[in-house]
């Protein structure tokens, strides 16, 4: 169990906005480190190399206060006789790395213009997974800024952030952080980080950053030097050591994350977090890491709102329930089982992870529903049970996507879900995520059809280069096709430049795809235009089967949702959605309900995927008075006019 009076004593004993770090001060920079396997620390400041030895206080902290530092000063902590200079744990930026000084970083001296920015709930959100690195040439949070406008052009309310948490080497995904304070030197200084933020939010946009609580990066990470007590060998992590946040001295570990995702909120005024893969998150303690996580940072946030969206392997429904309902009280969670039966129904693939699901317009309609799909079901390609009843949850509660980081580098060449279907099917299964009644999400470039791939690459040391090369080949050994030895022989080397190379976005597609990009600006203009599409309500969509790759889904127009309701500006009645990925299908009788239009009413067209300015060959008439024609891969919007 954590030792939860060590950690009620440390907050009475500090009240600055972070325990641990470097704070200016009145007669100088105060440092505050947690490093109870040693004796003695000093804190050694640059120009000068001079020592200012630290005073130990209780729970194995020592303090104090180097005269004459400022914002900009480099310094590390000496600990003991170690000839070895160790960066600070709680860092504010490392402009040298992980292995070089830390930097005090002025945390006020930013002008922020967001004042009246009120956060997000996450009602309406559409999220824009992108990684700064490669979402610009330049890969810079400067270069990024430059293009907010245009994702707010086209319909995004929300930009996920993938990690900046520093890491070694020269590029990298970021989920091999180190320094979990200190925005990466890689892609700017940390005001390049708030003024994106900043910009975002005039333009309309908020922004959440992915987190990595479950490890820590194998090249940089100097917490064990600090203490031991940061890891536990007593639970098992597929990525390196677990982190203790049950155990012996775990207090004022789970105080160093928990104000790590606090600080996000704070100091750089993110709106919310995106958690990655909390079933590694491991903690018998009565009151959760994520739990205690989620009260500090809507405490931090307030009055501004945040949404917390998590990453879950295991299929948790209980962390987005509310505390009173035993759950954790976050807001979403990413819906990996609809992404698995859409690449199915798009491509025929059912390889490793995708082999329990067939794409079958019923398991599309059931995902679009109830969310996930394996609700505590057995999974034959884990051999057990997966995921945990769902049937409460609200729609929104589901992030639904047709890719995302992962899904896209999950393969042999990280190709587009663009290049692996046919472009009637793609339009058609973006218009199924779009209008759905989830909370969907892009990945960088889809919003223009981007041909670049998104690969695995890591920048690290040759031996360990190696290391994580083989481990992605072995991971990728459960793709049959993948294990094929000319294929595994070719895939990329994460080490290898021209892999991150591969990876970044061309600015040339994004002024040429146009028909892709006025695609998604229509359909997120729909979304928000449409009062069955801005509802989101439980229960407020149903679907039926037509043909073997054509179904229907029927948008209810119900009473307002949660917040405010939809302006009345917005379209009324019911809405359907019609969507084959097969043939042609003509139907002379139509036997199914949710066909019916309402009394007085017929439907006709309001929107079609196959429209000659998507890249279409155009849509004929569907409800022809004599049954139905459906084309095929296509999707169509049907709305209700006076008869």
């Amino acid at each position: 169990m954590h030792n939860r009076s060590t950690m009620h004593r440390v907050e009475r004993l500090d009240t600055r906005p972070l325990p641990v770090g470097a704070e200016l001060s009145a007669h100088g920079v105060r440092l505050r480190v947690w490093a109870p396997d040693r004796s003695r620390v000093a804190a050694v400041v640059e120009p000068g190399a001079r020592d200012v030895q630290l005073t130990r206080e209780a729970d194995g902290y020592f303090s104090g206060i180097a005269g004459g530092a400022g914002a900009g000063t480099r310094y590390r902590f000496r600990l003991d006789d170690d000839e070895t200079l160790y960066p600070d744990p709680a860092s504010r930026y490392q402009p040298e790395g992980p292995h070089g000084p830390s930097q005090v970083v002025d945390s006020t001296a930013f002008s922020w213009n967001d004042d009246e920015w009120r956060g997000l709930t996450l009602a309406g959100q559409v999220i824009y997974e992108m990684h700064v690195g490669t979402f610009t040439a330049e890969g810079t949070w400067r270069a990024a800024t430059g293009h907010l406008g245009a994702l707010a052009d086209i319909g995004i309310t929300c930009i996920e952030m993938m990690p900046v948490a520093d890491f070694a080497g020269t590029f990298g995904w970021g989920y091999d952080g180190v320094d979990l304070f200190a925005p990466t030197r890689l892609y700017g200084e940390p005001d390049d980080l708030r003024q994106f933020i900043d910009e975002a939010h005039r333009l309309g946009l908020g922004v959440i950053l992915d987190v990595v609580y479950n490890h820590l990066g194998p090249d940089g990470n100097y917490l064990a030097s600090f203490s031991k007590a940061y890891f536990t060998d007593r639970h098992e992590n597929e990525w390196g050591e677990a982190i203790n946040f049950d155990g012996p001295d775990a207090g004022p570990v789970r105080e160093f994350f928990i104000e790590n995702a606090a600080y996000w909120i704070r100091e750089y005024h993110f709106d919310g977090l995106r958690l990655d893969a909390t079933q590694a998150i491991i903690d018998t303690s009565p009151d959760h890491i994520l739990a205690a996580m989620t009260r500090r940072v809507r405490a931090e946030a307030s009055p501004r709102d945040v949404i917390l969206v998590a990453e879950n392997e295991s299929q948790h429904a209980y962390l987005v329930r509310a505390p009173e309902a035993g759950g954790y009280g976050l807001d979403a969670l990413w819906n990996d089982d609809l992404h698995h039966t859409i690449v199915v129904a798009a491509t025929g693939r059912r390889e490793a992870y995708y082999s329990d699901h067939s794409g079958t317009p019923q398991e599309l309609i059931s995902a679009i529903k109830w969310g996930y799909l394996l609700q505590g079901q057995y999974y034959a390609w884990q051999e057990q049970p997966r995921g945990t009843p769902a049937l409460d949850l609200p729609p929104s509660a589901f992030v639904a996507f047709l890719e995302n980081h992962d899904q896209v580098a999950n393969s042999a060449r990280g190709q587009r879900l663009s290049q692996l279907t046919t472009p009637g099917r793609l339009r058609a299964l973006t218009a199924l995520v779009l209008l759905a009644p989830s909370t969907p999400m892009l990945f960088q470039g889809q919003e223009f059809g981007s041909t670049r791939p998104f690969l695995f690459f890591a920048d690290h040391e040759p031996a360990l280069a190696e290391k994580v090369a083989e481990g992605r080949r072995e991971f990728l050994a459960q793709f049959p096709s993948i294990a094929a030895p000319d294929v595994r022989a070719a895939l990329p080397i994460p080490s290898n430049r021209e892999t991150f190379r591969q990876s970044v976005l061309e600015d040339r597609e994004r002024h040429a795809h146009t028909a892709q990009v006025q695609l998604h600006r229509d359909l997120l203009s729909l979304r928000r235009q449409t009062r069955a599409f801005i509802a989101q309500a439980r229960r407020g969509v149903d679907g039926a089967v037509l043909g073997a790759e054509a179904f229907v889904l029927r948008f209810f127009d119900g009473p307002p949702g949660a917040s405010n309701g939809p302006p009345e500006s917005v379209a009324a009645g019911d809405r359907l959605l019609i969507v084959n990925l097969g043939r042609d299908l003509d139907r002379a009788a139509a036997p199914e309900p949710l066909l019916a239009p309402p009394a007085g009413c017929r439907w006709i067209v309001d929107w079609a995927s196959e429209a000659q300015p998507y890249g279409g060959s155009g849509t004929p008439r569907i409800d022809t008075g004599r049954g139905w024609h459906i084309p095929a891969h296509s999707a169509v919007v049907l709305r209700p006019i006076a008869d």
